[in-house]
Parts: C-alpha cells; sequence; structure tokens
C-alpha cells in the first residue's frame, strides 16, 4: 500500500487519548502521510494548560514511529529557558555545548556563534531526513529561548522540501511575543495551527467510560462537567473518586456515591499531593525548584542525604503518580503538579531553595547558565556571589545567545551597587550585550544614563565609545559622530580604544556623506604605522566616499580595495566595518562584474565565518543589485527578496533600502507598477522608522522617482528628482552610482520642458567619462546622454555598441529607432534598431519597455506578437535557469548548503530559489522535484556557474 493511500485509522494511537481530538488527528495523519510520500509540513499547537497538548505529541510520536519514521524529541523547562538551543539539542541528543564543540572551524574570535550552530543543526537534521520521514516534537516552546526561536525561524523554511515534520507546541496565554511572531510567521507561510479546545460533553463522557470502565450515570457526569472539559483535570478528578470509593461500579454502570470531593475540581491537583507523607512532600517540594525534570543526584545534594535516603520518597512519588521516569530522570507528571509543588511553598522559601541550587550549580563548574536560572529567581542586591555566578554566565551565553546575554547582564547590574568597584566593567557589558541582541535604543539609553554619573575620564572614554559605536548600528550617523569626537578629545587614550573611535568617527561621517574628516583621514593613512589597522579601515573607508563623490573611480576603488585589506589582516574589530560589502557596491556601479561575484563569495564566507548575523542578508542582498545590473530581472528580484527575508528572520534591517529599490526597479522593468509601488511604500516606511543604517538611500531614491515617472509621467518624475537630489554634489554622486540615470534624466528633462537640466547632466556625464577613461561604462552613459539631448545617431550608436549591459543596449537601440523614425526616408533603419531593442528587452524580461517598443512598431505597420520570449506563469518552462540549475543538483541528492557551494550563491538563496520553483511547479518535495527533472533531463542540465 503506498504511503498516500494508507488509511487514516492506521495513525490513530490507542487509548482515550484520542477522545475528543477526532479534526486535530486528521491533521497530524495528513501531515505524516504527507511526510511518506516526501512533502514536508509544520504543526502548530495551541492549548491552555492541561488539554493533552504534551500526550498529543506523544502519540503522535509513538504513531509515527511505527510507520518507520526518525523521531526527535524535545521540550523546554522554566529552569533551562536560558540554555540557547536548548529544545532542539535535546531532540538530536546533545547539548549546546557539545554542539559549540562540533564547531571545529569557528575563529577564536567570532563575537556571535549563531549562524554557525544554526548550520550545524540543519546539517544535522538534513542527514536525518535524506534516509526517510522525520518527526521532530518540541512541547513548551512558551519557555524558548530566543536562539531556539532564531533557529526555528531558519531551520523550518530552509527544510521544507525534505520529509520532515515539525509539530511544535506552547500553552496559549504564556505571553511570550517571540513565540507569538513564530507562529504568525510560520502560518503564514503554510503551517497548520490547531487550539485544543476544552472537550465537548460526549468527549467528556468518553473519557469517564475509559477510566473508570463502566458508563457514568448522570450524577457522574454532572460531576466530571466540573472539570470544564480540561482533560488532565477530568482524569485527575476520576482518580480521586476511586481512590476514596466515591464510584460504585456495577452491571456496567457507574454511580456516585459520595460527594466528599470538592466540586471546585481545580484544587485536585493539590488534594492529590496532600496525601503525600510529610517528607515524601518536603523531598518533592525541593525537586520542584530543580525544575519539572531532576536529577536525584541533584536532589540528594540540595538535601545533604545520600542517593539511597530518598529511595522510600522517591517511591511514594511515583506509587502516587506524580512523579514518573524521564530516562534518567524523574519529572512531575504534569506541569500542573509541578506548578501546585511550587505554589505549596512560601515565596522566601523557594527563594532560599533557589539560591541554595545556585549555588551547588556555580561550585561544580561547568555551565553556569542552568544557575543562572536560579540566581533571576533568588539574587539580592550586595550578593557578590550571585552577581558573579550572573557575570559567568553572560560571557558563557553571549556568542549563541546575545539576548538572553543582555537580560543577565542587565539584571547583574541591577544587583550591583553604586559604589562596587565591578560596575562600571558590568555597565559596558550590559550596553554591549544590548547592542548584540538589538536592542539598540535600550543600550543608548543605559549608556548616556552612566556616562552622567561617569567620574573617571577613562571608564567615560571607554563607555562613550560604545555609545557611539551603537549609535551607528542605530542609523543615527550624525551623533555617533559627536560622540566619537568627544572620546578622542580625551587624552591619552589607550591605542585600541583610540583606534576604534577613529574607525567609528570615520564610518559615522561615511555614512552621512560628511567630508569634515577628510584631512583627518588622509593624515591617518599617511602616518598608517602610527595608527592600527582599524583606524585604519575607517580612514580608506571615508577617503573612499570622498573621492568617489569628487567623481574619481579609481582613487576610490582603490582606497576601499586597501581598506578591504587590511581588515582581512587585522583583528575582529577592524573587520567590523565589512569594507568588501563596499568594495561590491562599487564594482557593481562601474560593472566590474567578476570581481564582484568574487568579493561576493568572500564576503558570504567571511560574515559566517565572524559570525556577524546583523550582516547575515547582506549577500544575496548586494547579489540581487549585482543581477539587476547585469539585467537578469528575475535572479535579481530572487535575491532580493531573499535577503530581504532573511532580514526578517535575523531582525537585521540595515540594508533594507537597498533590498526594496532593487525590487521596485525589477518591477517598473516587468511592468507591474502596483508591485513596484508596494516596493517604495515598504522602503519609505522602512526609512521613516530607522530601521538600521541607511546604506543604499540615495540609489533608492533614484528607484522611487523611477516609478514615480511609471505613475504620473516625465513632470512629476522631474519634481521628484529635485526634491530628492539636491545640488551638484549629489547629482554627480547619482550618475557614478547609476550609469543608467544620465540617458534616462536627460529624457525625461526634455519630455519635462526642462531642457537646461538635461543640459546640466549631460555636462556632468561626460566630465565624469574623460575623468574615469577605464571605465566603459561611463562613456557610454555619456553618449547616450549627448545622443538624446542633441538627436546625434552617431553617439547613440556608440553609446549602444559600448554598454557592458543587455538593457541598457536595448535601450540606446531604443532611443536611436526613435530618433531615426523621424529621419525622412530611414524608416527601414527605424525598424531595425527598434526590433534590436525591442529583442534585448525580451530577453530580459522587460516587458514595460517591450510594450512601448511593440507600440512604436506598430506606428510604421509592424506587429510583433507580444508573448515572444516571455516566461509563464507556471510549468517547468516557468523556471528561470537559474531555477533550473538548483532543480537538477537538488535532484542529484545535493542539500542546500551543497547546492549553494557549487553555484557561489548563499544556503538561503538556494531555499529561496527552491521554492520559487515548488510555486511555479505546483510541488513541495524533492523528491517531486527529482521526477520532474527525470521528465525534462535534456533541459536540465545545470550550466557552468558564471
Amino acid at each position: 500500500m503506498s504511503a498516500l493511500s494508507a488509511p487514516a485509522a492506521d495513525l490513530r494511537p490507542p487509548g482515550a487519548g484520542r477522545r475528543g481530538r477526532d479534526r486535530e488527528w486528521r491533521v497530524l495523519t495528513r501531515a505524516l502521510c504527507a511526510a511518506e510520500g516526501g512533502r514536508g509540513g509544520v504543526v502548530l499547537v495551541d492549548g491552555q494548560s492541561g488539554m493533552g497538548k504534551t500526550r498529543l505529541l506523544a502519540e503522535a510520536a509513538e504513531a509515527a514511529a511505527d510507520r518507520g519514521f526518525t523521531i526527535a524529541r524535545g521540550g523546554v523547562e522554566e529552569p533551562g529557558r536560558l540554555e540557547p538551543l536548548a529544545p532542539l539539542t535535546a531532540a538530536l541528543g546533545e547539548s549546546t555545548q557539545t554542539l559549540l564543540a562540533s564547531v571545529a572551524n569557528v575563529r577564536g574570535d567570532a563575537a556571535d556563534l549563531r549562524l554557525w550552530l544554526v548550520q550545524e543543526l540543519q546539517a544535522r537534521l538534513e542527514r536525518r531526513a535524506a534516509h526517510g520521514p522525520l518527526l521532530v516534537t518540541l512541547d513548551d516552546l512558551h519557555w524558548a529561548d530566543p536562539t531556539t526561536l532564531l533557529a526555528l525561524r531558519t531551520l523550518i523554511p530552509e527544510l521544507a522540501s525534505y520529509p520532515l515534520v515539525w509539530i511544535l507546541s506552547r500553552t496559549t496565554g504564556s505571553g511570550d511575543a517571540g513565540v507569538d511572531r513564530l507562529y504568525e510567521v510560520l502560518e503564514r507561510e503554510g503551517a497548520t495551527r490547531m487550539r485544543l479546545a476544552a472537550l465537548d460533553d460526549r468527549a467528556v463522557a468518553a473519557v469517564v467510560a475509559d477510566v473508570l470502565g463502566a458508563t457514568p450515570d448522570a450524577e457522574v457526569l454532572e460531576l466530571a462537567a466540573g472539570a470544564g472539559g480540561n482533560p488532565f483535570i477530568l482524569v485527575e478528578l476520576l482518580g480521586g473518586l476511586l481512590d476514596e470509593s466515591a464510584v460504585e461500579i456495577g452491571d456496567g454502570r457507574a454511580r456516585l456515591v459520595s460527594r466528599r470531593l470538592p466540586l471546585r475540581v481545580q484544587e485536585t491537583a493539590r488534594r492529590r499531593l496532600g496525601r503525600l507523607s510529610a517528607h515524601c512532600r518536603r523531598v518533592l517540594q525541593v525537586a520542584a525548584v530543580l525544575g519539572r525534570s531532576f536529577d536525584v543526584n541533584d536532589l540528594a545534594d540540595m538535601l545533604g542525604e545520600l542517593p539511597s535516603r530518598l529511595l522510600p520518597a522517591v517511591e511514594e512519588a511515583e506509587a502516587t503518580g506524580v512523579v514518573v521516569p524521564d530516562g534518567d530522570l524523574l519529572a512531575f507528571r504534569h506541569d500542573l503538579l509541578w506548578r501546585a509543588m511550587i505554589e505549596s511553598m512560601p515565596e522566601s522559601a523557594r527563594r532560599a531553595l533557589h539560591r541554595q541550587a545556585a549555588g551547588m550549580l556555580l561550585e561544580r563548574g561547568g555551565s553556569s547558565i542552568r544557575a543562572a536560572a536560579h540566581l533571576l529567581w533568588s539574587a539580592r542586591p550586595g550578593d557578590p556571589e550571585a552577581v558573579a555566578g550572573l557575570d559567568r554566565a553572560v560571557r558563557e551565553v553571549l556568542p549563541s545567545s546575545p539576548q538572553t546575554a543582555a537580560d543577565l547582564a542587565v539584571r547583574a547590574l541591577e544587583l550591583t551597587g553604586p559604589s562596587d568597584a565591578g560596575r562600571f566593567d558590568r555597565t559596558v557589558t550590559a550596553v554591549y550585550a544590548l547592542s548584540n541582541a538589538g536592542r539598540l535604543a535600550d543600550a543608548i539609553g543605559l549608556a548616556r544614563a552612566a556616562l552622567d554619573r561617569a567620574t573617571r575620564p577613562r571608564q567615560a572614554a571607554q563607555l562613550r565609545y560604545e555609545l557611539a559605536y551603537t549609535l551607528l548600528l542605530a542609523g543615527r550617523a550624525a551623533e555617533a559622530v559627536t560622540e566619537a569626537e568627544r572620546v578622542l578629545e580625551q587624552r591619552g587614550l589607550p591605542d585600541e580604544l583610540r583606534g576604534v573611535a577613529e574607525q567609528v568617527l570615520f564610518r559615522g561621517m561615511f555614512a552621512n556623506h560628511d567630508r569634515r574628516g577628510h584631512e583627518r583621514a588622509e593624515a591617518v593613512v599617511a602616518a598608517g604605522e602610527r595608527h592600527g589597522p582599524t583606524a585604519l579601515v575607517g580612514a580608506h573607508m571615508l577617503l573612499s566616499s570622498d573621492t568617489w563623490a569628487e567623481g574619481r573611480c579609481a582613487e576610490a576603488i582603490g582606497h576601499v580595495r586597501e581598506a578591504t585589506r587590511i581588515a582581512a589582516d587585522g583583528p575582529i574589530k577592524a573587520r567590523h566595518a565589512h569594507p568588501r560589502l563596499h568594495l561590491i557596491s562599487l564594482l557593481t556601479d562601474t560593472r566590474q562584474i567578476e570581481e564582484a561575484e568574487n568579493a561576493l563569495r568572500t564576503a558570504d564566507e567571511e560574515i559566517t565565518a565572524l559570525g556577524h548575523t546583523t550582516y547575515d542578508p547582506c549577500p544575496a542582498i548586494f547579489r540581487g543589485r549585482l543581477r539587476l545590473a547585469q539585467s537578469r530581472l528575475d535572479d535579481a528580484a530572487t535575491e532580493a527578496q531573499a535577503g530581504l527575508g532573511r532580514a526578517e528572520e535575523v531582525g537585521a534591517h540595515a540594508f533594507d533600502l537597498l533590498g526594496f529599490a532593487v525590487l521596485a526597479l525589477v518591477a517598473v522593468l516587468r511592468g507591474d507598477i502596483d508591485a513596484a509601488v508596494r516596493s517604495v511604500e515598504r522602503y519609505e516606511s522602512s526609512h521613516r522608522r530607522g530601521r538600521g543604517a541607511t546604506y543604499g538611500m540615495r540609489w533608492g531614491d533614484w528607484a522611487v522617482t523611477r516609478v514615480v515617472d511609471a505613475q504620473a509621467g516625465a513632470t512629476r518624475a522631474m519634481e521628484e528628482f529635485h526634491s530628492r537630489f539636491l545640488g551638484t554634489l549629489e547629482h554627480r554622486r547619482l550618475l557614478m552610482t547609476e550609469p543608467n540615470a544620465a540617458a534616462w534624466l536627460t529624457r525625461t528633462a526634455l519630455a519635462a520642458g526642462e531642457r537646461p537640466v538635461g543640459e546640466a547632466l549631460t555636462a556632468m556625464a561626460e566630465t565624469l567619462a574623460r575623468g574615469n577613461p577605464g571605465f566603459r561604462t561611463y562613456a557610454a552613459s555619456a553618449a547616450h546622454a549627448r545622443g538624446i539631448l542633441d538627436e546625434d545617431p552617431e553617439a547613440l550608436a556608440r553609446a549602444a555598441a559600448t554598454y557592458l549591459e543587455p538593457w541598457s543596449r536595448a535601450s540606446a537601440a531604443e532611443d536611436l529607432g526613435v530618433l531615426r523614425a523621424r529621419t525622412p526616408g530611414a524608416h527601414e533603419a527605424a525598424i531595425h534598431h527598434l526590433d534590436e531593442a525591442l529583442t534585448g528587452y525580451r530577453r530580459v524580461g522587460a516587458a514595460r519597455d517591450a510594450a512601448r517598443v511593440r507600440a512604436r512598431l506598430r506606428e510604421f505597420g509592424v506587429r510583433r506578437r507580444n508573448h515572444q520570449g516571455e516566461r509563464p506563469a507556471s510549468g517547468w518552462a516557468a523556471l528561470t535557469d537559474t531555477e533550473r540549475a538548483i532543480a537538477a543538483l537538488v535532484a542529484e541528492g545535493l542539500t542546500n548548503p551543497q547546492v549553494a557551494t557549487r553555484m557561489f550563491i548563499s544556503p538561503h538563496t538556494v531555499k529561496f530559489h527552491l521554492g520559487q520553483a515548488f510555486r511555479k511547479l505546483g510541488i513541495g518535495s524533492r523528491v517531486e522535484l527529482a521526477r520532474l527533472v527525470a521528465e525534462h533531463a535534456p533541459e536540465s542540465e545545470p550550466p557552468a556557474p558564471e
């Protein structure tokens, strides 16, 4: 029997666990059967405590195991909520510490290991899923740490094409915003969400009959109704009836003979605990402080007894159903029982036990993270050992979960007295951790408040540098420059501090196009032997920006190449600037495609090697702009969307403006004006919200101007241009950054009746071309603008022959055709050039331009069919060349990272392309893709990497 035709009943577990859950089991059945057919799936489970979430996951795992699935089960407990990736590593039978140890290639100076950890988890899951269907269940995600949520946001879509089913569970009303967002995103992307509601009367009656082994009478059902349809409370109530002989079974009927049990059945957990001996209760109270699951050895240490002395209490707890075995541990049978035991203790006693547990764990050495969870409950101001324990936990967790480290660092600072010698160091650590966690406003506020109380100049300078760097990350470049200048006013600064402060100063001026630092940057470069690599990188970056604004291409690129070289060999802080990304941008501007490609590959590797999570979306976004410069519109849009999607996953939005601009320009060229407007709206919204740096804003403003033209015409477009690009310097910077702008603006200015503007822009383009003779793209741009302005066919022909990218050549050919059309006796030449333009536009997918040229040809009585070369929306023919190449490699059995290595792109980009291919083909698994690739084998050979 095939997997997809297997009867659903085969997947239903026996027993009362499925009572009232038929709909939920149908959902799980469909997901598991789909995985047997090669498709993955995601099921999100919500429900109040006691509704059967944990049991549902356990029975799903049992049913899947019976069908041959590999099972990976993990969960989170409140005391373990600080441990990064705890539920995922537990599901894989590992720990975060062993996972970190396995990352053999991590650089010793990497500040953030989240990318590495997620990659390691993905590799492990891929290996398991490659051998057959895999079920991963993760329970109690409301306790999950931020790195777990990031990993799930990444792993679930990355592994969507495998036969992997995820079942995630959390308690409703837990108030965790991170889990709320994860559920919302996954549901939007196709996950099935189920909310475990209270059992209806029919299901309650069935559970009562199952537990009592007889048909209940009306009084029993009336009492059972007091459980409110909560399965756990219902079963506890029924157990109490049996324990106290309050129900009589006879002739297959269950009758109530006593109402001694209270009608408030929510008290049943406390009643069960109340039946324990005093010694057992004391032991379990201490155990509850250790967590819902606990090690008997830890319990013995807490009580100062030998484990053997605890055996009677443990046996009693098991016999009464309060605790159950859980691997090598013991666990409270249900969250409600654990909570009831916790709440049975006075708060002062509970706090003291947490402090004792923390001390025990810290004294043992090893990981301090679990101790930190107890310290958060128990530590009070003036407890130096507790604060020292939190300090240790901050250092330990910072590389793998900066969000958790930030919470711990802030708490440690709150516990530190004003005169404590360690207060300054803890303040700096807290600011750094908050910045790494993306909580920039909190970091800035803490740093400013601490500066108001700083009394030592050296400490104030260090703290002010941290403030300046955080302001830079927040996109507040002018403020960052001000703070960096104040740091550098201090005398006797350590060399390292002076170097990083100078880099922030230069980078802030770079971001703001502020030329005040030019002389200082020149002085640093001239006396390079007296300055460290960090300052030199910043100086070269600023000089690159300044010389670029002056129209000196070779010099600007030379400076940023030197910055890249210095950063590659320098310390970690020298590389924070990531000058290679700016080099990629300049190489794209000047259409040095091959070098830009090589730099992109290196940048991708470097970002991962350094653990710079905030830069993780950059390679895809920058590759999107490079693809647009190559006139590869489909790939440009896909790369930009992949990068923006990744930015949402990791919460890093510093380069979003660039991505939105790529999408807007692609949409304009395709003729999808509604999509272009939506991208502009996202661009403007992101800019207004100040989501990080404003890199790419000027080029983005160019995209906005193009969209306005498509919407409202030339006059309105020129108004937009004048409002966004003020003065000669900005005009020159635009013509340098976007070689196509000179011709387009000249044409648009003429159409709007602004010939002087067209003349000025054309003259500027020619000056740039003369000043940069080694850059062919500027010569083509100047010739194109001059040809439009003076109606010069030779200049237009020269532009068409000189341009490097297909769309620009087609644009020049169109302008030449339009000019020839106005020349008597040159109609045949006009048709020839317009046909050239039409072919070029169609080849790159510029549907809007192609439609305009077809309209021009119709004026000559020439009709060209409007679907030639246009790609359909679905089916094999809808795939782009890149999508086909990826499909062929996936069909060979390669994983996404392996495909990425083969094609010199990122795994996230592979995932996005693969998702696009699945959508167009109407499939959902690698198995289905391999079949389709085999059917189209002659067409599926992957092209050689470009």
